[in-house]
């Protein structure tokens, strides 16, 4: 049986004062075991973990910290280095710090993944590197407690321009690699180096209002921490960051006080404004203080911004953000396909924060959403090999297309290279996120503390509430759900599994009863019984391929449509079309029936490709006309940019639409 202690495991581990409608499940309570989710943490572990090894030397992220160790040495202890901008590499050559003043996450969030990979056995290499690198960090850290390579190599003053030194954010993903290690590896070292951070962050800034930091993760970082410890500082610090959100602290970014998102309170803010990532890691902070300090109006605050942005600011694919100027959120309904922005780290960020919103509410919409980003506007940022990423996560790309901040296709690595090491922790920590159970305090909808939660519909082995599954299934590939139970605690026990919005007709077997349709009941099946081994629950979700429409007020692509199945959606690449048909000369035919086709594709792998019927147009050609009947095909978003780097597009122009 899976071990369901009561230590935190996961990224969110509750104190138990705090106000939630679910708890994650602590211990091992969950793991994936089969299903695409799998093969992305197998190939996490495989190929992009030995990547980021090597990049973090390639790109001096690690000859950083090597610098700032070097800096704090008496002159007469330097072994003839060049002071603090040059020193001994690991060959012997001399170096210079390298790269933006936020080198140091990249490090953070590769240790945060190490510590989630190790909870899933036994990992020398990772765990070797993880070994050094802390002791490389606990050696640079000053006497005072702080941490940050540029600034202990360049000796600009600390905290003197906080709204771009990224400092406090550098704490956070630290704070934050430091908590994965400890709970995923039971290695406390860093965790010391991460307090002593914090503390001089609590005696620099609690009680004051200095400033703010530009980039916000110290927020849901410093809650974690206190989660872990138990010190109330760090709480306290967390609150005030969130409070003093809107009062200019943060200072003049160039690109005003929205970009920061420190023009309006954070109560007082009803949409998302400004750079997506800060304003997402900012939320998901928000919930957790609201969460932890019982304050329901600025949950409510978040809730209703979380509300307002997936309804008119988020892409089909989950994705925020259409400004490529500002990395930001453009105005409600201005989504262009082309110009999307969708940034893969604003998709990590909308996952945790809508992870926390369902766990404080236990609103499926949430789980969801989730569901939306992973597959999707998450999916498409690591290449199907596992060795190459986007930063940027258009909807279309033309032939032609071309701009100065150019997607193009997925690079190995990039100058701000937040986004694959970013994706490596999330892909590493996805167990966390399968399972919940509820509380005593969940209300009247859901069944109580002794309730097993299964959102993500995934290949696994989870336990909680009394009762250990397994689960076993093909999805997204297919709609089959099959919970087993292999042990369950005595007296009655909830089974809640998750049924997706988009499942128009759902139906359910226990054991070798007839199927029946899925009640409503509030997005879960939700079964209540004294479980007994061998039981079995079966759930057939409704795959049918639908045809979606786009909110009328999205000018940008109106008249068009685009297709979805299960919880992917799909486009359409130049290289799938019929021979001599340019994807953008497509038209696909209205309420035309789709084919679903199983196929295994070079540079793909396995996959469900959609045929829909098409009319292609020719030179010349009105909207109206065309050259004739073809057979438009289209494969998951996830997989694009797989091939040959050419056309796609989501949305696609539906004959005889007027727009």
């Amino acid at each position: 049986m899976i071990q369901s202690d009561a230590a935190p495991a996961g990224p969110v581990g509750l104190s138990a004062t705090a106000i939630w409608a679910h708890r994650p499940l602590p211990g091992c309570g969950a793991r994936l075991t089969g299903g695409l989710l799998h093969d992305w943490q197998r190939r996490n572990l495989a190929e992009s973990l030995p990547l980021a090894l090597r990049q973090l030397e390639a790109a001096g992220n690690l000859d950083n910290v090597r610098l700032a160790i070097q800096a704090g040495l008496p002159a007469d202890g330097a072994d003839g280095a060049a002071g603090p901008t040059g020193a001994a590499g690991p060959t012997g050559a001399a170096v210079r710090y390298r790269g933006p003043v936020f080198m140091d996450t990249d490090i953070y969030k590769t240790l945060e993944a190490i510590g989630w990979e190790l909870a899933h056995g036994d990992r020398p290499e990772l765990a070797s590197f993880a070994a050094r690198t802390t002791s490389l960090l606990a050696q640079a850290q000053l006497p005072d407690g702080y941490l940050d390579s540029y600034f202990q190599v360049t000796g600009e003053p600390k905290y003197s321009r906080l709204a771009s030194s990224h400092e406090m954010y550098c704490a956070g993903h630290l704070i934050q690699a430091a908590v994965a290690l400890r709970r995923g590896a039971g290695d406390a070292r860093l965790l010391d180096v991460a307090t002593r951070l914090a503390d001089h962050l609590v005696r620099e800034f609690l009680g004051q209002a200095r400033g703010l930091d530009g980039h916000p993760i110290i927020e849901t970082a410093l809650v974690e921490l206190y989660r872990e410890t138990a010190s109330d500082d760090y709480l306290a610090l967390a609150r005030q960051f969130v409070d003093q959100r809107g009062a200019g602290l943060a200072g003049d970014s160039g690109l005003g006080r929205r970009y920061l998102q420190d023009d309006v309170p954070v109560r007082q803010s009803v949409t998302e404004v400004g750079h997506v990532v800060r304003a997402l890691y900012l939320e998901a902070g928000v919930v957790d203080v609201a969460a932890e300090t019982g304050d329901t109006a600025l949950l409510k605050s978040s809730a209703d911004r979380w509300a307002d942005m997936v309804a008119a600011k988020t892409y089909l694919t989950g994705g925020n953000g259409s400004r490529h100027s500002d990395e930001g959120f453009g105005d409600r309904f201005e989504l262009p396909p082309d110009r999307a922005y969708n940034e893969t780290c604003a998709a990590i960020a909308s996952f945790h924060w809508s992870w926390r919103l369902l766990l404080a509410t236990g609103d499926t919409r949430y789980a969801d959403h989730m569901e939306r980003v992973l597959y999707n506007g998450f999916g498409s940022g690591v290449s199907a090999d596992g060795r190459r990423f986007f930063y940027v996560n258009p909807l279309q790309r033309r032939e032609d297309h071309f701009e100065q901040d150019d997607p193009g296709r997925r690079r190995e690595w990039f100058s701000c290279s937040c986004c694959p090491p970013n994706i490596m922790r999330l892909i590493a920590s996805l167990d966390h996120y399968i399972a919940s159970t509820g509380t005593a305090a969940a209300g009247a909808d859901t069944v109580g503390a002794d309730t097993l939660y299964l959102h993500l519909l995934t290949g696994s082995r989870v336990a909680g509430a009394g009762l250990d599954v397994e689960v076993v299934t093909g999805y997204p590939w297919s709609g089959r759900v099959e919970v087993t139970v292999l042990t369950a605690a005595a007296g009655e026990r909830g089974l809640a599994v998750r049924i997706p919005a988009w499942s128009e007709v759902t139906g359910f077997r226990l054991n070798d009863d007839p199927e029946r349709p899925v009640p409503p009941a509030g997005g879960y099946l939700l079964l209540r019984r004294a479980w007994r081994p061998g039981d079995r629950v079966t759930v057939e979700l409704d795959m049918t391929p639908r045809v979606r429409r786009p909110d009328r007020r999205v000018d940008a692509v109106r008249g068009c449509v685009a297709v979805e199945r299960g919880p992917l959606v799909y486009c359409f690449e130049q290289a799938d079309q019929p021979a001599g048909t340019r994807v953008d000369d497509l038209l696909l035919a209205p309420g035309g029936v789709l084919a679903e086709v199983p196929v295994m594709l070079d540079g793909v792998g396995e996959t469900i490709q959609v045929r829909v019927p098409a009319r292609a147009l020719g030179p010349g050609d009105t909207p109206d006309g065309s050259t004739g009947d073809v057979t438009a095909v289209g494969v998951p978003y996830f997989q694009w940019d797989n091939r040959d780097g050419g056309p796609m597009r989501v949305w696609m122009p539906e004959a005889g639409a007027s727009g």
